[in-house]
């Protein structure tokens, strides 16, 4: 998805918000706000673009002030010490469930309430997934998603932010209990934001359900560009049966190149603005789980 005029103020929010969590005096931060007003896109004069492109031009300026090449370490930390403080409730929901593969994917989908922006601990996190608990999934989706596992061998994973993973790692475990399938998570080589890299998924054990293997885009961008991929990564593209894209950074980016997927790719995600809204045609805050194939 290119980015649209909704998407400038939220890029500016976004950037404040991140600025005020570092150790930077206000006249740093001054400085640093009026460099990333200067981006082109964010003045409206360059719109041939996604949202990932976007805030990795603020997060190479962000990375150069502060001279750190993962200035967010310890708020990933925090957010996957929270959701495996919830794990083990996750974990009940699932095995509970009459349908253990829809509440386990709409859990994975809900995890991308985990917001980077605001401060939450276990009982926040508890509370947002519960409120969403009863939001409807897409049936048809559900179907066809359950229908895209049971013949796949190969799934090809990308991963978007720490403690969302958690969500991801207990999608995974009820996948694998289900059918015979092998994951390969895809994470940033480089930090974005909190987007999770391989250290972050290994210190919660998911390097113990999926082979781990980094992107290879040399750049903090919170998303996924293929062109800029390694070869591993697009070796893995022409291997898999399967790929599943996570949150809206990867969706923006990934949306632009689904064509190119030879076989289908599903999107999953929170409905988090109203292009989102649009798109897919569903409320504001409401999941999003859409199975698209080029046969489609």
């Amino acid at each position: 998805m290119l980015l649209k005029p909704d998407c400038i103020p939220c890029i500016l929010n976004m950037s404040i918000s991140v600025l005020r969590r570092l150790p930077l005096s206000e006249d740093k931060i001054r400085d640093l706000y009026t460099e990333i007003l200067e981006i082109s896109s964010l003045r409206g004069r360059f719109w041939d673009t996604t949202s990932p492109q976007v805030i990795e031009e603020v997060m190479e300026k962000i990375h150069r002030t502060v001279n750190h090449p993962d200035p967010f370490a310890f708020e990933k930390e925090r957010q996957n010490k929270v959701a495996m403080a919830l794990y083990p409730q996750l974990k009940s929901w699932v095995e509970s469930s009459a349908n253990p593969l829809y509440t386990a994917a709409k859990l994975a989908i809900l995890g991308n309430a985990i917001d980077f922006m605001v401060p939450q601990d276990t009982t926040d996190i508890e509370k947002s997934i519960r409120d969403k608990l009863d939001f409807p999934v897409d049936k048809e989706e559900c179907e066809k998603l359950e229908e895209n596992l049971r013949g796949s061998k190969r799934v090809l994973y990308f991963a978007d932010n720490c403690g969302e993973i958690v969500f991801d790692k207990l999608f995974m475990e009820t996948v694998k209990g289900l059918f015979d399938t092998e994951f390969i998570f895809v994470v940033k080589s480089m930090p974005a934001m909190n987007d999770a890299t391989k250290k972050d998924v290994q210190s919660i054990g998911i390097d113990r359900l999926a082979a781990v293997v980094e992107n290879g885009i040399q750049g903090p961008l919170p998303g996924t560009i293929l062109q800029r991929c390694s070869d591993t990564v697009k070796k893995w593209v022409g291997k898999a049966d399967l790929f599943i894209s996570k949150g809206g950074g990867n969706f923006d980016s990934l949306d632009e190149e689904k064509d190119v997927f030879p076989n289908p790719i599903v999107f999953m995600l929170l409905c988090k603005c109203n292009p989102y809204s649009k798109t897919f045609g569903v409320d504001l805050n409401q999941p999003i789980l859409y199975n698209f194939s080029n046969s489609r």
